[in-house]
């Protein structure tokens, strides 16, 4: 089992939700987030006051998922956020150890589902 975490752009969710759909990936927690990267900010005056802008939007995607799903689910999301710009996002993957389903006291893979 992994743990696939995605830092996207915040209008990309959509198509990236239609691509991991199409992979049968339908289960993922997604939140907003702050973050900078290669990106770094951008400049920005607010009557007549410059202001140094490096925390930018994001959106942070985590998706439990079976090894055998990890590779569909990556491609997924790079072909769903993919601009070919920088910030496009990171997507990171861990190993995840247990998972346990609280309603029927699943444990492991049947647990994810």
């Amino acid at each position: 089992m992994k743990l696939v975490i995605a830092y996207i752009q915040p209008h990309k969710l959509n198509d990236v939700k239609q691509s991991l759909y199409k992979e049968e990936v339908y289960k993922m927690s997604v939140t907003n987030s702050l973050g900078c990267g290669q990106q770094k900010g951008y400049h920005e005056s607010y009557r007549g006051v410059g202001m140094e802008v490096n925390l930018l939007k994001k959106v942070r995607l985590e998706i439990a998922v079976n090894d055998n799903f990890v590779e569909r689910t990556i491609k997924a999301i790079i072909d769903g956020a993919k601009t070919g710009q920088i910030g496009d996002g990171k997507i990171f993957v861990l190993d995840l150890p247990e998972c346990i389903r609280i309603r029927t006291g699943e444990r492991g893979g049947e647990a994810i589902g």
